[in-house]
């Protein structure tokens, strides 16, 4: 066996490369060349397809929803009837509200209302169609919020998609590796242990 040709899993020389090919590259250097090619394709343009997709259905739904929500909340104004404690500048505290309805049926519920407001104040509160006290409708504010929100969280989970598949890739790969250098050193090292206890 000559240096320059180093031994096969068969034991026979591997035959010569073509020209222009390296002869150090395995099959699986090109499998994971062409899948890290494909991979990385997959992040550039479907990332940004992805997210805006995403966040197009997210902003479509919630602008539905803000639509249904201004159809059926109103506001009206209510007396307080229970006053709210001390708290900090700008909390909101749950309190008993009394006030009229179009027929002029007069109704109670609870609001959350500014902290310290006193008894027998004027606040304004929100309806649903039924009378019952709900929160304020959904803004096109929100909406658009929401729309970006799920745009960015889908561009990170095809991020991390595909950087879990490049990792898994590279796993299977390198234990085919290791795999094929078992048997090929297997094949190589009783020829290498004889040399030297010659």
């Amino acid at each position: 066996m000559s240096a320059a040709q180093p031994p096969h899993a068969s034991g026979r020389p591997p035959p010569p490369a073509p020209k222009g090919r390296n002869p150090l590259i395995r099959t699986s250097d090109r499998v994971e060349f062409w899948l890290r090619r494909a991979l990385l394709l997959v992040l550039v343009a479907g990332m940004p397809l992805a997210a805006v997709a995403a966040g197009t259905a997210a902003y479509e739904g919630a602008m539905h929803t803000v639509q249904v929500q201004a159809a059926e909340r109103q506001q009206v104004r209510a007396e307080l009837i229970s006053g709210t404690e001390d708290a900090y500048h700008g909390a909101k505290q749950q309190a008993k509200v009394r006030w009229s309805d179009q027929d002029g049926t007069v109704r109670t519920g609870t609001a959350l209302v500014e902290a310290d407001t006193p008894k027998g104040a004027t606040v304004k509160i929100w309806v649903d169609r039924d009378g019952d006290v709900t929160s304020p409708p959904m803004t096109r504010t929100q909406a658009v919020t929401n729309a970006w929100f799920t745009g960015g969280l889908t561009a990170l989970g095809v991020v991390a998609a595909t950087g879990a598949a490049e990792a898994l890739l590279r796993t299977a790969l390198n234990r085919r590796r290791y795999a094929q250098w078992e048997a090929e050193w297997e094949a190589v090292e009783p020829e290498w242990a004889a040399r030297f206890h010659r």
